[in-house]
């Protein structure tokens, strides 16, 4: 079997170390191959000063190189938005039906790129924000639709990467 691969996209600046840290260690212990991505030059810093290269730039992603791709979130990730770099690889992912992945204030991006419909989950202080785009705000840990899983916060991370795991094996 070939080995699996992932693409991370994190902020620059105060992503959330809970959720990457719970991610990657699930994925590598999966033998999932992760690849972190960013607009940093140098390095991306978490919410607590963890430091963390990124593999490629966002400009250098081609999603036929990997099988999923996951938005770590974090406060740092709603200056991402409107980032039609991320928004775009988004949409070409779930064209081609490969697992897509957000968490915290990260589904935004999901909603805003036309990549979420129906129901999805976000933190709280987003909903709001989740709403506006026309998706149905649930209040639960996890949500899966279709290829696409979202999750509330770093609490659900372990629930999230399992259903991001589950439908990466099925792609």
């Amino acid at each position: 079997m070939v080995k699996k691969s992932v693409l991370l996209i994190i902020p620059a600046q105060n992503f959330n170390e809970e959720e990457y840290l719970i991610i990657t260690n699930a994925l590598e212990r999966a033998d999932v191959k992760i690849f972190i991505a960013s607009d940093s030059n140098f390095l991306c810093i978490g919410s607590n000063g963890l430091k963390v290269k990124n593999d490629v730039q966002l400009y250098n992603i081609h999603e036929s190189n990997f099988g999923g791709m996951i938005l770590i979130g974090g406060s740092g990730m709603r200056n991402y938005w409107d980032n039609k770099a991320i928004q775009s690889i988004a949409q070409k992912f779930a064209k081609n039906k490969k697992p897509v992945g957000a968490l915290c204030c990260a589904p935004i991006i999901l909603a805003k790129a036309g990549v979420l419909t129906g129901s999805a989950t976000c933190h709280s202080d987003d909903r709001r924000a989740l709403e506006s785009e026309g998706i149905d705000y649930k209040d639960l840990p996890v949500v899966l639709q279709k290829n696409i899983v979202t999750a509330q916060n770093p609490a659900a991370a372990p629930e999230f990467v399992k259903a991001f795991l589950y439908e990466l094996a099925k792609s």
